[in-house]
Protein backbone atom coordinates (compact mmCIF):
# COMPACT_ATOMS: atom_id res chain seq x y z
CA UNK A 1 0.00 0.00 0.00
CA UNK A 2 0.84 3.43 -0.55
CA UNK A 3 1.04 6.58 1.60
CA UNK A 4 0.97 10.10 -0.09
CA UNK A 5 2.39 13.36 0.74
CA UNK A 6 1.71 16.46 -1.38
CA UNK A 7 1.07 20.15 -1.78
CA UNK A 8 -0.26 21.76 -4.59
CA UNK A 9 -0.11 25.51 -5.57
CA UNK A 10 -1.34 27.72 -8.24
CA UNK A 11 1.07 29.67 -10.36
CA UNK A 12 0.61 32.44 -13.30
CA UNK A 13 3.21 31.26 -15.32
CA UNK A 14 4.11 28.79 -18.63
CA UNK A 15 4.69 25.79 -18.12
CA UNK A 16 8.34 25.88 -19.44
CA UNK A 17 9.35 28.80 -17.27
CA UNK A 18 8.90 26.59 -14.45
CA UNK A 19 10.02 23.83 -15.59
CA UNK A 20 13.45 25.22 -16.14
CA UNK A 21 13.45 26.50 -12.38
CA UNK A 22 13.20 22.69 -11.46
CA UNK A 23 15.33 21.24 -13.94
CA UNK A 24 18.21 23.67 -12.92
CA UNK A 25 19.28 21.55 -10.33
CA UNK A 26 22.21 23.25 -8.80
CA UNK A 27 19.89 26.37 -8.71
CA UNK A 28 17.54 24.39 -5.99
CA UNK A 29 19.98 26.13 -3.10
CA UNK A 30 18.75 30.19 -3.96
CA UNK A 31 14.69 28.64 -3.61
CA UNK A 32 14.45 25.22 -1.59
CA UNK A 33 14.33 25.48 2.10
CA UNK A 34 14.46 21.47 2.42
CA UNK A 35 16.18 19.91 -0.38
CA UNK A 36 19.76 21.88 -0.86
CA UNK A 37 23.16 20.72 -2.17
CA UNK A 38 21.34 18.61 -5.55
CA UNK A 39 23.59 17.60 -7.99
CA UNK A 40 22.77 14.70 -10.50
CA UNK A 41 21.69 14.20 -13.71
CA UNK A 42 17.80 14.44 -15.16
CA UNK A 43 17.75 11.22 -17.27
CA UNK A 44 16.35 7.97 -17.20
CA UNK A 45 18.24 5.99 -14.28
CA UNK A 46 19.98 9.28 -13.51
CA UNK A 47 21.34 10.22 -9.95
CA UNK A 48 20.14 13.15 -7.96
CA UNK A 49 22.08 13.91 -5.11
CA UNK A 50 20.77 16.27 -2.37
CA UNK A 51 20.72 17.26 1.54
CA UNK A 52 17.38 16.90 2.74
CA UNK A 53 16.58 19.42 6.08
CA UNK A 54 13.02 18.70 7.16
CA UNK A 55 12.47 20.65 10.53
CA UNK A 56 11.72 17.97 13.19
CA UNK A 57 13.72 15.59 11.27
CA UNK A 58 17.48 14.26 11.13
CA UNK A 59 18.90 16.20 8.41
CA UNK A 60 20.40 13.18 5.50
CA UNK A 61 22.12 12.77 2.56
CA UNK A 62 20.02 11.62 -0.14
CA UNK A 63 20.40 9.47 -3.33
CA UNK A 64 17.85 8.83 -5.87
CA UNK A 65 17.38 6.91 -8.91
CA UNK A 66 15.42 9.42 -11.68
CA UNK A 67 11.99 6.73 -12.58
CA UNK A 68 10.39 8.89 -14.10
CA UNK A 69 10.53 12.86 -16.50
CA UNK A 70 9.36 15.06 -18.84
CA UNK A 71 10.07 18.12 -19.72
CA UNK A 72 7.37 21.09 -18.53
CA UNK A 73 5.68 18.29 -16.33
CA UNK A 74 7.26 16.34 -13.99
CA UNK A 75 10.71 14.97 -12.23
CA UNK A 76 9.74 11.59 -10.20
CA UNK A 77 13.10 9.98 -8.11
CA UNK A 78 12.78 7.24 -6.17
CA UNK A 79 15.11 6.34 -3.11
CA UNK A 80 15.37 3.40 -1.43
CA UNK A 81 15.19 3.16 2.70
CA UNK A 82 16.92 0.32 3.50
CA UNK A 83 14.96 -2.63 3.32
CA UNK A 84 12.05 -1.11 5.56
CA UNK A 85 10.50 1.26 2.81
CA UNK A 86 11.09 3.14 -0.06
CA UNK A 87 10.26 6.88 -1.34
CA UNK A 88 9.18 8.38 -4.22
CA UNK A 89 9.87 12.12 -4.51
CA UNK A 90 8.12 14.24 -7.40
CA UNK A 91 7.58 17.66 -8.56
CA UNK A 92 4.74 17.84 -11.13
CA UNK A 93 3.46 20.85 -13.38
CA UNK A 94 0.02 20.88 -15.02
CA UNK A 95 -0.85 23.25 -17.04
CA UNK A 96 -4.47 24.56 -16.84
CA UNK A 97 -3.79 27.08 -19.77
CA UNK A 98 -1.25 29.21 -21.31
CA UNK A 99 0.62 31.27 -18.60
CA UNK A 100 -1.54 29.55 -15.60
CA UNK A 101 -0.13 26.29 -13.77
CA UNK A 102 -0.07 24.13 -10.87
CA UNK A 103 2.52 22.55 -9.19
CA UNK A 104 2.51 19.54 -7.16
CA UNK A 105 5.62 18.24 -5.02
CA UNK A 106 5.21 14.93 -2.70
CA UNK A 107 6.33 12.47 -1.07
CA UNK A 108 4.81 8.84 -1.61
CA UNK A 109 5.98 5.84 0.90
CA UNK A 110 5.69 2.09 0.56
CA UNK A 111 7.12 -1.01 1.76
CA UNK A 112 7.16 -2.27 4.94
CA UNK A 113 7.73 0.40 7.28
CA UNK A 114 6.13 2.80 4.53
CA UNK A 115 2.40 3.40 6.94
CA UNK A 116 4.48 3.92 10.22
CA UNK A 117 6.72 6.27 8.68
CA UNK A 118 4.00 7.98 6.75
CA UNK A 119 1.76 7.92 10.17
CA UNK A 120 4.37 9.22 12.44
CA UNK A 121 6.20 12.32 10.24
CA UNK A 122 2.68 12.71 8.27
CA UNK A 123 2.50 16.82 9.58
CA UNK A 124 6.28 17.37 9.65
CA UNK A 125 6.90 16.37 5.95
CA UNK A 126 3.50 18.37 5.14
CA UNK A 127 4.84 21.11 6.25
CA UNK A 128 8.51 20.43 4.02
CA UNK A 129 6.17 20.40 1.37
CA UNK A 130 3.79 23.31 1.95
CA UNK A 131 7.39 25.41 2.45
CA UNK A 132 8.69 23.75 -1.14
CA UNK A 133 5.19 24.47 -2.89
CA UNK A 134 5.27 27.93 -1.33
CA UNK A 135 9.61 28.88 -1.92
CA UNK A 136 8.65 27.56 -5.54
CA UNK A 137 5.96 29.60 -6.08
CA UNK A 138 7.67 33.08 -4.87
CA UNK A 139 10.98 32.09 -7.35
CA UNK A 140 9.06 31.57 -9.98
CA UNK A 141 7.17 35.11 -9.27
CA UNK A 142 10.29 37.14 -9.12
CA UNK A 143 11.45 35.68 -12.59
Amino acid sequence: MNFKIEKRVGVRAPSDRIWEVIADLPGWDSWNPVETGVSGTIAFGGQINLTESIEGLPGRQVTGRVADWQPNAQLVWTERRGWLFNVVRYYEIEELEPGSCIIANGFIFSGFRGEGFHDKHRKTIRNACEAIGEALRLKIDSL
